[in-house]
C-alpha cells in the first residue's frame, strides 16, 4: 500500500498574526513558518500505518513557493520515504491545489491520500473534498480514528452531534482531525537523514494547471478590539446593566 500525504506550509500557530498597513494581506516577512498542524497528524498516521506493516511507502507532497520544500523535509524527517514539491508562486486556492494533487495521484497511483482537515491560514476545508470529486474516490473527512482493513478503512469521524463511524473502500481520501494522534518530533539524526532523501521538484506549469486565483481579495482588516470589562458591586447592578446598557435581558 502506498500513501500520499499532502502537507502545507503556513504561519506557525504560535505567531501573533499582523495585518499589513495597506490592508493587502498579513505580514509574512521574517515570520516563523511551519507545517499546518492537522497535516502533522496526517503524516503521523501514515507513518504509524507503515510501522504496523500495512503500508510500504509514504510520499509527502506540497504545493507552494521554493521555501515550501522545508515542509516536505520535515515530513521526511518523521518517516516519509520521499517527497514531491510542486512549485507555485503566490496564492494557490484549494481548487488549484486539488487539480495539482489529482495529477500527482494519477502519476503515483497511491492507495490512500491523507491530508489535514483544513489549513489554519485560509481555513477553507475544501481541498480534500474537491480532490475526492476529481478522482471519483470515496472520502472520510475529520477522521479521529482510522483502522486499515483488507480493502477498506473504518473511520471514526468528528461530526456536530459527536462521533460517526463509516467504512470506505480503498483507494480513498482521508482528512485528519487533531484528535487522531499525537505527532512525533523529528530527531536530529532523522533530520540529517532527511536531507539525503529524494525530493522531486515539479513546476505547476508543467502539469498544465491554471493556478491563477479565482477569488479577488479586496481588503484584510483586524477584528475590532474588545472593550475592557467592568466590575459590578452586586447582582442588582449586574442585572441593571444587562437590561439597560447591554440590552440582553
Amino acid at each position: 500500500m502506498k500513501i500520499l500525504v499532502a502537507v502545507k506550509r503556513v504561519i506557525d500557530y504560535n505567531v501573533q498574526i499582523r495585518v499589513k498597513e495597506d490592508g493587502t494581506g498579513v505580514v509574512t516577512d521574517n515570520v516563523k513558518m511551519s507545517t499546518n498542524p492537522p497535516d502533522d497528524n496526517a503524516i503521523e498516521e501514515a507513518v504509524k500505518i507503515k510501522e504496523a506493516g500495512k503500508a510500504t511507502e509514504i510520499v509527502a507532497v506540497t504545493v507552494g513557493e521554493e521555501k515550501a520544500q522545508e515542509t516536505v523535509r520535515k515530513a521526511l524527517a518523521v518517516g516519509a520515504d520521499r517527497g514531491i514539491h510542486v512549485k507555485v508562486d503566490g496564492i494557490v486556492e484549494p481548487l488549484a491545489v486539488s487539480k495539482i494533487l489529482q495529477k500527482i495521484a494519477d502519476k503515483e497511483k497511491p492507495d490512500l491520500i491523507f491530508m489535514g482537515k483544513q489549513a489554519i491560514d485560509d481555513d477553507c476545508n475544501q481541498t480534500g473534498q474537491m480532490l475526492a470529486a476529481l478522482l471519483n474516490w470515496p472520502q472520510a473527512t475529520f477522521a479521529s480514528k482510522i483502522e486499515v482493513k483488507d480493502k477498506s478503512l473504518e473511520v471514526i469521524r468528528e461530526v456536530d452531534e459527536g462521533l460517526e463511524t463509516i467504512e470506505v473502500n480503498v483507494p480513498a481520501i482521508v482528512t485528519c482531525d487533531l484528535r487522531l494522534n499525537e505527532p512525533r518530533y523529528a530527531s536530529l539524526p532523522n533530520i540529517m537523514k532527511a536531507k539525503k532523501k529524494p525530493v522531486e521538484q515539479i513546476n505547476s506549469s508543467d502539469l498544465g494547471i491554471d493556478t491563477k486565483p479565482r477569488i479577488e481579495q479586496i481588503k484584510v482588516e483586524e477584528p475590532p478590539k474588545r472593550k475592557a470589562g467592568i466590575k459590578v458591586a452586586n447582582v442588582a447592578e449586574l442585572v441593571e446593566k444587562l437590561k439597560n446598557e447591554a440590552k440582553v435581558i
